[in-house]
C-alpha cells in the first residue's frame, strides 16, 4: 500500500511520446500571422491609427507586427481578433473549411513563434492542433515555453486552460504565483492579469484558449 503523501507516478516517456518535438511537422511561415493582421485590418478599411485607438496598442508596435518584426504573444492576438471582428483563429492559423478535425502527431502545423512587444527575446512556440475547423471558438495549442525572466503578463478577454506536459511551468495570476508539474493544470479567466512561463529552460504544455 503506497504512502498517502507519496505522489503519483508519472511515466515521463509517455509525455514525451505524446509532445515529441515542438519544431517537428510541418512548419507555417512565421510571417504569415503579420500578414494576416494587415489583410484582416485592410479588408475592415481600418488604419494602423484607427486599430491602435480601439486596442490601445501603438501604431508602431502594431507596423512591426504586420512587418514581422514582433511576433506577437497570443493574448495580443487575442485583443487584435476583437477589433477584427473576432478572427482569432484566422489569424493564428487560417479560417478553416471543415466541421472537425483528426490531427495525427505527424501533421501538427502551422509552428508560430512569440517574441516580446520589443522582439527581442523568445517567449514560446505553438502548433495549432485544430486549424481545419470552420468558425472554431475554442484554440487547441502545444506550445513550448521559454523562461520570462521580465515577467511580461498579459491581460485580454476569454479563457485559458493548461495542461503541463513536460518541465515545471510557472503561472502568476494576480498576485499569486504557482509552480505546475507535469500532470498538473490551471483554468483562469484571462481578464485575470497572467503571466505563464518555463520555470528553467523549457517547458511544453496544451493550451486551450476561449476567445469569449
Amino acid at each position: 500500500m503506497e504512502p498517502k503523501n507519496q505522489k503519483p507516478h508519472i511515466n515521463v516517456d509517455y509525455f514525451e511520446d505524446l509532445t515529441g518535438d515542438i519544431d517537428e511537422g510541418k512548419s507555417a511561415s512565421v510571417p504569415e500571422i503579420g500578414k494576416r493582421i494587415r489583410t484582416l485590418r485592410e479588408e475592415r478599411g481600418l488604419t494602423l491609427e484607427s486599430l491602435a485607438e480601439v486596442t490601445g496598442y501603438g501604431v508602431d508596435l502594431l507596423s512591426r507586427i504586420e512587418n514581422n518584426e514582433v511576433q506577437p504573444q497570443l493574448g495580443t492576438v487575442m485583443k487584435l481578433s476583437k477589433a477584427l471582428d473576432g478572427a482569432f483563429g484566422r489569424i493564428l492559423s487560417g479560417a478553416g473549411d471543415r466541421p472537425y478535425t483528426i490531427t495525427r502527431k505527424a501533421e501538427r502545423k502551422s509552428v508560430s513563434r512569440s517574441t516580446t512587444q520589443k522582439g527581442q527575446r523568445h517567449l514560446y512556440s505553438y502548433k495549432s492542433m485544430a486549424p481545419d475547423v470552420k468558425n472554431r471558438h475554442m484554440e487547441p495549442l502545444m506550445v513550448q515555453l521559454e523562461e520570462n525572466p521580465d515577467e511580461e503578463t498579459s491581460l485580454h478577454d476569454g479563457e485559458e486552460f493548461i495542461f503541463v506536459l513536460e518541465g515545471t511551468v510557472l503561472l502568476k495570476v494576480g498576485d499569486e504565483r504557482f509552480e505546475l508539474e507535469p500532470g498538473d493544470s490551471a483554468y483562469y479567466l484571462s481578464t485575470t492579469p497572467h503571466l505563464i512561463a518555463a520555470k528553467e529552460n523549457s517547458a511544453t504544455i496544451l493550451a486551450v484558449l476561449y476567445e469569449g
